[in-house]
């Protein structure tokens, strides 16, 4: 079992908390509103509300002590310029707009203020505080091409007032520029990383999806082909017992021999487009599948092939399993096949037992193995999945079920119930 240390676990949540902050939502929903944490979900309007009840009180006395502006247009102007900062947790670009207006309208105010000599102008202290968090806002919601008509405006306002009236100008138009485009850049450059994060998981996950989709597939045509020789199989009994019936049966009346004829020859039919459908199931490289399947009594070479591989494994399983159809007895092979093979790449060296038995008309696989030897290490760190997939589609092919997963002692199992009649099959 994988212990996480407490390093590990901090570094996970600053990744998560900056996967959400840069990834980009939808227009309208708030800034992490993807966040898995209510606590993170709620930060954004904590920190708005912070920024709104610090600066509109300060503004207010600002503008009327400092700068002799009438206090009800200093009321108004304060609320104009800090609290769209609540609007742009969801909508920054419209609460840039406002904010935007209200700054330059402020700016006109105080060009007749008494109180505008040896302080700043056009923009107020307050409003380049403001005026930060807001563009954080913006720089993690808006594209590239807004966010340069945005520090653009920006600079195109200051510089207008510059131009309209030079003397009362301080240059903290020009620091505004730099902080507010240093801001864009740098949030902007997180949103484009969270996107290109986003839609890298998103292909990640559609490619999963396939990669599975494409393994049971091809699972799906392996069984396929296997399957065939068994059902060619008994389409050849009843050809030749079709064929052969009007001469071990005396007295067989004509329609009787015609009927015998005629099914001899849909059997033969049938096992043409067999063939054909072989031909288009099989690959290029399963030439090599034409051996003829095996079965339960293959087992114990299964069985000793893995001890030759180093994994200490026994077999139980009686003489006399009692008769076992082709399909079940060709499933039941592969799953005990896969199974060992599992424990041979993923926990070589564990002590394995494989019991094989037949009651109550099923046929009962039980592959248990214990937890991998310390000395040896796997094969494979992870698998493909294709031989559970395999599994899974033999038991429900022949209407069986399956139970697999992991002990509590590190070991594993795998559990596969095969009816050995049709009124026995169970919902897999």
């Amino acid at each position: 079992m994988r212990t996480t240390t407490p390093l590990a676990r901090l570094r996970a949540s600053v990744h998560a908390v900056g996967l959400a902050v840069a990834t980009p939502a939808e227009g309208g929903t708030p800034l992490l509103a993807r966040a898995a944490s209510p606590w993170l979900r709620r930060l954004p309007y904590g920190v708005a509300f912070v920024f709104v009840a610090s600066l509109l009180p300060v503004t207010v006395s600002v503008l009327v002590n400092d700068y002799r502006v009438n206090g009800a247009v200093a009321g108004a102007l304060a609320t104009a310029q800090t609290a769209p900062l609540l609007l742009a947790v969801a909508r920054p670009l419209q609460a840039w707009l406002i904010v935007m207006a209200a700054d330059v309208l402020g700016a006109l105010f105080l060009l007749g203020a008494d109180g505008v000599a040896g302080r700043s102008w056009p923009w107020t202290p307050m409003i380049v505080v403001g005026y930060l968090p807001l563009m954080v806002a913006v720089g993690l919601r808006e594209p590239r091409r807004t966010l340069l008509v945005v520090w653009l405006a920006t600079g195109a306002a200051g510089f207008a007032f510059e131009l309209l009236s030079q003397d009362r100008s301080d240059g903290i138009h020009l620091l505004l520029f730099i902080l507010s485009g240093a801001v864009l850049l740098l949030t902007g450059s997180l949103r484009e990383r969270g996107d290109a994060q986003r839609r890298l998981m998103e292909q990640e996950t559609i490619s999963e999806a396939e990669r599975a989709r494409r393994t049971l597939l091809e699972e799906r045509a392996r069984i396929a082909r296997e399957l065939h020789d068994v059902v060619a199989h008994h389409m050849s009994v009843i050809t030749v017992q079709a064929d052969s019936a009007p001469y071990r049966i005396e007295g067989l009346p004509e329609a009787a021999r015609e009927e015998f004829s005629t099914i001899a020859s849909s059997a033969r039919e049938s096992l043409t487009e067999m063939r054909r459908l072989l031909a288009v199931l099989r690959s290029e490289g399963a030439e090599g599948e034409r051996a003829p399947q095996p079965g339960l009594v293959r087992v114990q070479q299964l069985v000793e092939a893995t001890v030759r591989a180093g994994v200490p494994a026994e077999l139980s399983m009686p003489a006399e399993l009692g008769p076992v159809p082709q399909a079940v007895d060709l499933s039941a092979y592969r799953i005990v096949q896969e199974a060992l093979a599992n424990v041979v790449r993923h926990a070589p060296g564990a002590p394995t037992r494989v019991s094989v038995s037949a009651d109550g008309g099923r046929l009962t696989l039980v592959i248990v193995n214990g937890p991998p030897d310390a000395v040896g290490s796997p094969l494979e760190a992870s698998g493909t999945g294709h031989g559970l997939v395999g599994m899974r589609e033999r038991v429900r092919l022949t209407g069986g079920t399956l139970d697999t997963g992991p002990l509590p002692d590190g070991g594993f199992r795998v559990a596969a119930r095969l009816p050995l009649a049709a009124d026995t099959e169970e919902p897999a």
